[in-house]
């Protein structure tokens, strides 16, 4: 009975890295069609908000009753969601997002800083894959400074501790229903499209050269965004950490699959030694701490 009942969260987190192992792709056609990414994302996570507001209509008439934990988890999250596009777009598929999934290490730290949580040696042999992953992917010999090439992989850093820090955020604020949080997720990352929107300009010059078949996938993406959203957080209020972290890495290789296909992107030998190290430390993430969390 336990392994059924566990079928809905596995498929959940599956699904969820399946969606963003690939959305990547839909944004680009979206952005050759005249869209900026910006306003694309802005778009299809306004949809999001209005698909949410039919699914789940208890989290829209709560979302103004909760206090700065839920503007702290929007914003992170947003933040996560909008700088994980922009990386995206123009940056190599896997080199952003394994740079995304150093996303552990600013877990951990965060934690600390945070929630007070003590690590045990897991959470050490976590950093040192992680920070070694991260080391032997960006370090170039002529410069000398293992750091992101490009903005795009800068964009991708970030995102990750956007995603470490949400989830801090989701954990320290144990109230908030997952309804509640979904719908966090969806405003704070149009919040944060905003400002970019405004200072590009030219709007509704974008809206009105958009064809009908764009705003159809604008649609679809809204629609599988307000899902995943909820989906995902449903399966991680049921699964063990360490069991979702592992089924969350098979959006890399979802990811690897759909660069190599679709974008003829092929990884070097130190990428993908840095990625097994970086994967290593995913897994053992789930097994950090030493005591259990308040």
């Amino acid at each position: 009975m336990a392994s059924k009942q566990n079928i809905l969260p596995v498929a959940g987190i599956l699904s969820g890295a399946l969606v963003w192992g690939l959305i990547w792709y839909p944004y680009r056609a979206i952005q050759e069609a005249g869209m900026s990414a910006p306003l694309a994302t802005l778009v299809s996570y306004t949809l999001a908000i209005l698909c949410g507001v039919f699914m789940l209509p208890r989290g829209w008439w709560k979302f103004p009753q909760n206090g700065w934990w839920l503007v702290g988890l929007a914003l992170t999250a947003g933040w996560a969601n909008f700088g994980y596009v922009l990386a995206m777009l123009n940056g190599e598929v896997m080199r952003v997002l394994l740079l995304f999934y150093l996303a552990p290490v600013w877990t951990i730290l965060f934690s600390y800083w945070l929630l007070n949580e003590k690590l045990n040696r897991y959470g050490y042999l976590v950093i040192s894959l992680s920070l070694g992953g991260a080391f032997i992917m960006l370090w170039e010999p002529h410069l000398g400074v293992p750091l992101p090439k490009n903005i795009s992989e800068w964009l991708g850093l970030s995102a990750g501790m956007g995603f470490a820090l949400s989830n801090v955020f989701s954990l320290r604020a144990k109230h908030l229903s997952l309804e509640v949080k979904s719908f966090g997720v969806w405003f704070g990352t149009t919040i944060l499209t905003t400002p970019l929107i405004y200072w590009q300009g030219k709007v509704f010059d974008q809206l009105f050269a958009i064809h009908a078949q764009t705003w159809v996938l604008l649609t679809l993406l809204g629609i599988v965004l307000c899902a995943t959203s909820y989906a995902i957080q449903y399966s991680i209020s049921r699964l063990p950490a360490n069991r979702a972290i592992i089924l969350f890495l098979f959006e890399l290789v979802f990811a690897a699959l759909a660069s190599y296909i679709l974008a003829d992107e092929v990884m070097q030998p130190r990428d993908w030694l840095g990625a097994v190290l970086i994967i290593s430390a995913s897994i053992f993430s789930g097994r950090i701490y030493s005591t259990p969390k308040n």
